[in-house]
Order: structure tokens, then C-alpha cells, then sequence
């Protein structure tokens, strides 16, 4: 049986990361940078943290109050029924009539 040594010099094709433009990613900092300035002001309770995030379904940016401990979501905007509707939106309708043949 013949065993050949595997090279690490293998590498696999990695993709390129989208590049974020520069307004985009200083804007992205700043809102880093407020959430941690909240959170250390402990204005949501010392129990609590304020998280910012993107929803993967909708796209669009969602702020929640999370308990630290128990890990529950305390208040979201926009509320997770509003995310539902947003989603249901954004899929193609069937047509409730059927088609005529002839």
C-alpha cells in the first residue's frame, strides 16, 4: 500500500469578500461605535444589551434589546411580525385563476 504525504501547499479557491465602499464602512463603524457607547451606559438595564444586525431574509436592519443572561429578545424594531409581512411581500403571488385552455 502506498501512502503518499499530503502537501500543505494545497489551498482551496477562496472568494473574494465584497468590497464595502469607504461611506459605507464609516458608516458602519459609527453605528458600531454608538451600540457600544449604549451598551456602556447600561441604558437598557445591566441585564440587557442593545444589538444591531441585518435580517437575512428581508435585508433590512433590525435593533433589538436582548437579555444577557437568558439570551431573550426583550423588544425588536421592527417587530418580527413586520419582518413576516415584508417577506410574504416580496414573494411572487400565484395567480388564483386558473388559466384558460381552448
Amino acid at each position: 500500500m502506498d501512502i503518499t504525504a499530503v502537501s500543505g501547499a494545497a489551498t482551496a479557491p477562496v472568494a473574494a469578500a465584497p468590497e464595502i465602499p469607504a461611506d459605507t464602512a464609516a458608516e458602519n463603524r459609527s453605528i458600531v461605535q454608538a451600540v457600544q457607547a449604549l451598551n456602556g451606559t447600561e441604558m437598557f438595564s445591566h441585564d440587557n444589551t442593545l444589538t444591531f444586525q441585518r435580517d437575512p431574509e428581508t435585508h433590512r436592519m433590525v435593533i433589538q434589546v436582548i437579555n444577557r443572561e437568558t439570551h431573550e429578545v426583550i423588544s425588536q424594531i421592527p417587530p418580527e411580525y413586520l419582518l413576516l409581512m415584508a417577506q410574504d411581500l416580496k414573494q411572487p403571488q400565484a395567480d388564483p385563476t386558473p388559466a384558460m385552455t381552448g
